[in-house]
């Protein structure tokens, strides 16, 4: 991928040291990346990582002139100041970028030829249970150049985790990979920034585990002893002057939950993108949810592309008979046509609900609503009344999706989201969450505490605990001293209660990383709300002092590093100024200073400065996830090169087109009118998009302006 004119086919991932500890329920995963310029000119390192969900984002450092460098979260109109004055001047080192649902990219520039480059990633995340284990994941960060993707054998990737060596945790094994685990007494380490917290967090005795060849997802799991009684347990920190943080874990008592009958139904996306790996995994979750069926289970199965078909008309009992004519159905799909949600969602939510049994949905796809209703808003809210006593889940596949539609409906159905990347396995996801749903162990749970006041609870509301989770809390509190947390639930044996006796302190500087924690939750939850129900001014200031007060990169804070002794205030407006080592992150601030940077440029333009002015351009296309040979990705839409134009997937050669020239009053203008437009306009100055009814076409001999009808053609048919 170009950053300022130099292509980077040579610089390659040389290692990945990823180091993970457990302590206190909570993950703390620090990654070093190592990149090498293998080449003969000056380029560009540029890849991408994925968060686990709920993960805390605690700060990134990048080598300069030997050191690391830490930054610091700003508002995003003063960061995009500084970032519009890196682009003109082509001074750009690195850019990292916050991807949304937890992917984070980076590039890292000028790399000069024979030259190493670090970056070092810091974040927090609480440890899940998946039955009687601890799980730790890590997914490798994802390549964007094809040179690299042919040399990965070249890289070495090291995983070490850390965990207390203590009794009520069992030996460390892994269902991906081979590992060697030595016991350690006491370790008192200081990590790789000179941080003296986490060197505190390892002075215990802890047993190391190392995957020495951890290539593609790593997944480790902790066995944990399980008690006959439940466990709360309670990590809180408190600023003293404002109300605290908690972090409250409830682990439920080891005992075998009364089966209830569920009537469960897998709804699966045969549309023409799922063909290939995708529909093949997809029909081996399948079969993997059947076969966690018992004989008192019914199940439904519907697939849909254009149409919705179903496996029989009404729920069919978990006999054997049937269970093998509906592997014979799953073997029978094929992927192609478009992609109707709404109907098959329709669908789902048709059969009646009876009582005594639980009511399941697992819902996959890889795309947007082409077909019947494709206003996110409408699905969600037409789910939200449909829904009754069910419980939806959801799974996003590959990169062409509707986020926020994927996460609305499962906050609607009071399940998870759950989002699957090219590289990983669709079966796993879907039988990791499938084996999770087999018996439910209390259902409508809610918290309250005695003696302090529980605020801006996540999750907020009732919640359901299947057998092999725990509930984790994040909450702020009112008030300090000794409480009673009480968590109470409904059984399928009646009502229960458990209770214990903590302590909520005054002031604490302890477990800081629960602040961070809270407030990523409190961001994610504010975002689904935004979508649900639009934006307001409260919402967004809040989004916004979160962001900068806890160090959250969101649509309204940036994260930036600068040079030691670099004065930010001097780097805006002084045309002497070298801009040198800049980080920055955020989901708004890179696209809106792309396009004013982009505008700029284009207004230069002459014979004399063009190269600098397609540079600026060039600088400008920071939204893409990845490209990969011929295909790149924008925003929602994936591309592929035909004929050196970025083709939009969905086009199909055929019906209107308007064509603009790029970056003309037309171009602006499109994107004032389109504002999603600005994604998938940063792919290039040749690009066609598709929309409803109609194409937007990039080209030299486009139109410089819009006519009254063109602007009604846009309006009614895109």
């Amino acid at each position: 991928m170009p950053a300022c004119g130099f292509q980077s086919p040579d610089v390659v991932r040389q290692s990945s040291n990823v180091r993970v500890d457990l302590a206190d329920r909570v993950l703390r995963y620090e990654i070093t990346e190592t990149f090498i310029n293998r080449g003969n000119r000056v380029g560009e390192a540029d890849f991408m990582f994925p968060l686990p969900k709920g993960a805390a984002f605690q700060d990134l450092k990048l080598s300069i002139n030997g050191e690391m460098v830490a930054g610091e979260t700003m508002n995003a109109d003063r960061a995009r100041q500084i970032y519009e004055e890196i682009v003109r001047r082509q001074r750009d080192p690195a850019l990292l970028e916050w991807m949304g649902y937890g992917l984070l990219r980076a590039r890292i520039f000028p790399i000069a030829p024979g030259e190493e480059k670090k970056v070092v990633v810091r974040f927090q995340t609480v440890a899940p249970r998946e039955g009687d284990a601890l799980r730790v994941d890590y997914f490798r960060g994802m390549r964007t150049n094809q040179r690299e993707l042919n040399q990965e054998a070249e890289g070495r990737t090291s995983f070490v985790l850390t965990y207390p060596n203590d009794p009520m945790y069992g030996t460390a094994y892994s269902p991906t990979h081979s590992i060697f685990e030595q016991r350690y007494g006491t370790e008192s380490s200081v990590d790789s920034y000179g941080d003296r917290s986490f060197a505190s967090i390892n002075r215990r005795s802890v047993r190391r585990v190392e995957v020495r060849d951890a290539r593609g997802e790593v997944t480790l799991l902790i066995p944990i002893r399980r008690s006959t009684s439940a466990a709360i347990s309670l990590l809180a920190t408190a600023p003293g002057n404002d109300d605290g943080f908690a972090l409250i874990t409830l682990s439920p008592p080891a005992v075998r939950p009364r089966a209830v009958p569920r009537d469960l139904t897998f709804v699966i996306d045969v549309s023409g993108s799922m063909s290939g790996q995708k529909i093949e995994q997809a029909r081996a979750a399948g079969k993997q949810i059947l076969r966690s069926l018992s004989p008192m289970d019914r199940f439904r199965l519907i697939d849909f592309s254009s149409d919705v078909r179903t496996f029989r008309n009404d729920f069919a009992t978990a006999t054997r008979e049937n269970l093998a004519a509906a592997e014979r159905y799953l073997d029978q799909l094929d992927a192609e046509g478009s992609t109707n949600i709404s109907g098959a969602l329709d669908e789902a939510l048709s059969a009646t609900v009876q009582s005594g049994r639980l009511p399941i949905v697992l819902f996959l796809t890889d795309g947007q609503p082409t077909v019947g209703e494709r206003d996110a808003s409408v699905i969600a809210s037409s789910v939200a009344k449909q829904r009754g006593s069910r419980r939806l889940f959801t799974f996003g596949v590959g990169a062409d999706l509707n986020v926020a539609l994927i996460e609305q409906l499962a906050l609607e159905g009071r399940g998870t989201a759950s989002f699957v990347r090219p590289e990983e396995s669709v079966e796993r996801a879907v039988g990791i969450v499938a084996s999770r749903l087999t018996s439910p162990l209390v259902t409508d749970v809610r918290v309250r505490a005695d003696g302090v006041r529980l605020l801006k609870m996540h999750p907020s509301g009732p919640v359901d605990i299947f057998a092999g989770e725990d509930l984790v809390l994040l909450a702020r509190y009112d008030g300090s001293g000794s409480a009673v947390v009480r968590f109470d639930g409904q059984t399928t044996s009646g009502p229960v209660s458990w209770s214990t006796r903590v302590n909520f302190p005054e002031r604490s500087r302890e477990n800081p990383f629960v602040a961070r924690l809270w407030a990523t939750q409190r961001v994610g939850y504010l975002s689904a709300e935004k979508r649900k129900h639009g934006g307001s001014q409260e919402i967004d200031n809040e989004i916004r002092d979160l962001g900068e007060r806890f160090g959250i990169p969101t649509e309204f804070s940036s994260y930036l590093v600068v040079e030691p002794g670099m004065n930010r205030q001097r780097m805006i407006g002084q045309g002497g100024v070298q801009l040198q080592g800049v980080v920055t992150t955020s989901a708004a601030a890179a696209p809106a200073a792309r396009f004013e940077a982009a505008k700029s440029a284009a207004q230069q333009r002459s014979a004399t400065n063009m190269a600098a002015a397609d540079s600026a351009v060039g600088m400008a296309d920071f939204d893409a996830v990845g490209r990969r040979g011929n295909m790149t990705r924008a925003g929602n839409v994936t591309f592929v090169l035909r004929d050196s134009i970025w083709t939009d997937v969905r086009y199909k050669n055929s019906g209107t087109v308007l064509r603009v020239k790029p970056f003309s009053e037309a171009y602006f203008k499109l994107i004032e009118l389109v504002p999603d437009l600005r994604d998938s306009f940063s792919v290039g100055e040749r690009a066609i998009v598709a929309g409803r009814n109609m194409a937007i076409e990039l080209t030299p001999s486009g139109v410089e302006r819009l006519t009254d009808r063109d602007i009604t053609l846009i309006r009614d048919r895109w």
